[in-house]
């Protein structure tokens, strides 16, 4: 599992344990980013079955009769449906390759913990482990309180409820993505 290093935008992952508010955050932070003027993707994993189509429907009518992949859109929206019965866990590197067309400017990962991507880790006292805070991933850590681990110096710490500072944090973390990128390709 390794991600890919061609992508044309910067990938941060979001993690945390179940019921600590990732997507409580992810939604006060993204209104932010775009107030920013950053165009923002999300993926998300989902650890259980989920159908974003309604019994009923010809969408789900056709998707149960076999066909794979059904689209459907209208002048609003757009949704891809695919079956994927006893595949393995998604891998990311396809769905990233999947948001490429949209050209955002960042892509945020909610879940996939295991993957080797820059993360922004939240972490709520009293929920999971605090072995979430360390790794050579971790980026920063936004937090409820004091923090239960020494954190290495490079790890930046955030209070997890100034959506503020952690949306200027991802903003100045893009643009040193950038730069990296800049200096990759230079050499």
């Amino acid at each position: 599992m390794q991600l890919a290093t061609s992508l044309p935008f910067p990938v941060l992952g979001i993690a945390a344990w179940s019921g600590t508010g990732k997507t409580t955050l992810l939604e006060q932070l993204l209104p932010r980013l775009g107030d920013e003027g950053v165009k923002v993707a999300v993926i998300k994993h989902a650890h259980h079955r989920f159908d974003v189509d309604q019994p009923g429907k010809d969408s789900y009518k056709l998707r149960h009769a076999g066909a794979a992949p059904v689209l459907v859109a209208s002048r609003h929206r757009l949704a891809l449906m695919q079956e994927t019965p006893g595949e393995d866990e998604p891998d990311l590197n396809q769905l990233l390759s999947m948001m490429a067309v949209h050209a955002p400017d960042l892509v945020l990962v909610e879940g996939f913990k295991a993957w080797p991507l820059p993360k922004l880790v939240l972490y709520r006292q009293g929920i999971g482990e605090v072995d979430i805070l360390s790794g050579s991933h971790v980026e920063a850590v936004a937090l409820d309180g004091d923090c239960p681990v020494i954190l290495p110096a490079s790890t930046t710490q955030l209070a997890l409820n100034d959506t503020d500072a952690i949306a200027r944090w991802v903003i100045e973390w893009m643009a040193s993505q950038r730069l990296n990128d800049v200096s990759r390709n230079d050499r």
